[in-house]
């Protein structure tokens, strides 16, 4: 199912996509208003409800949210997971003077502020005071749906939830410059998330989705998930080895090669700038540079 975190007037809710991709139905009636996070913890009691719920009313003023407006803890994310991209982001001298294109060894992990989720079609703040060299990475977000701490590989696709596309706009100066990942990758709404949240049961073959970034119209990204160093199972056995997930966590897992600190020069994001982000079956999301 493709589930929504929606506002219409002053109203917040949880919908369901149609088949269509485009209709949005009101689920409230179904989950007593509920937010999606509450929905996904209580997944084995709804879940049934929702697929066989009928007769749903079509919003058409709905305004769609990030489908996890306010997640309950800082976003999971993972740097130079794909082979090309590693290598470009060596090259750059962003990540160290010695511009090594060495792959890790482990899963690279860093953590995006809640606050720097947006939607799926808002603005995204330029922040001219703070950076000057803006960048956009498209990715595949994995949502958690059973929690817990020590989860084997073998386990680790039980626990997902779902799966919806973040773009993990990253300040590349302030990156740099501080030597370390969390401010450059934390600013406000830069994070835009969605356009739904897909169940897991509709991914039938996660490594076989195609991940790409448009920046006005021009493809910049193109890759499938199979491309990952360190595939989804591998990054919940990694992260849950001492730290217990909740439902609800969003694992961003690193985007292909062809952002714009791979290019010589760099082509960071302008204000006007319009931004894609696209995953197969997960739809794609859209962000003006404001």
């Amino acid at each position: 199912m493709k589930l929504v975190t929606f506002r219409a007037g002053e109203r917040e809710a949880v919908g369901r996509v149609d088949d269509d991709g485009t209709t949005v139905r009101d689920l409230t009636g179904v989950t007593g208003g509920l937010t999606l996070l509450a929905v996904i913890e209580k997944w084995d009691e709804l879940s049934g409800r929702i697929a066989a719920a009928t007769d749903l009313p079509a919003l058409v003023d709905a305004r769609l949210r990030a489908p996890i407006p306010t997640p309950r803890r800082d976003l999971f994310a993972v740097g130079k997971n794909y082979r090309d991209h590693a290598a470009e982001f060596g090259r750059s001298g962003y990540d160290t003077p010695q511009r090594s294109e060495d792959l890790p060894e482990r899963p690279i992990v860093f953590s995006k502020a809640t606050t720097s989720v947006t939607g799926p079609y808002d603005d995204v703040e330029s922040h001219p005071s703070v950076t000057s060299e803006l960048d956009y990475e498209s990715e595949l977000a994995v949502i958690i749906g059973k929690g817990g701490r020590g989860i084997s590989r073998a386990d680790a696709l039980d626990h997902v939830w779902g799966y919806t596309i973040v773009n993990d706009v990253t300040a590349r100066d302030v990156q740099r410059d501080h030597k370390q990942w969390l401010l450059g990758k934390s600013l406000d709404t830069h994070a835009p998330m969605g356009p739904w949240a897909v169940s897991a049961d509709e991914i039938t073959d996660v490594g076989s989705l195609e991940v790409s970034s448009r920046v006005n119209g021009e493809l910049r990204q193109n890759a499938p998930v199979k491309d990952l160093i360190f595939d989804v199972p591998e990054l919940i056995r990694v992260i849950s080895a001492g730290i217990t997930l909740l439902p609800g966590d969003i694992i961003a897992t690193g985007t292909p090669a062809g952002v714009g600190v791979g290019f010589d020069p760099p082509r960071f994001l302008s204000r006007g700038d319009v931004v894609e982000c696209a995953i197969t079956g997960l739809g794609s999301i859209r962000n003006t540079i404001a």
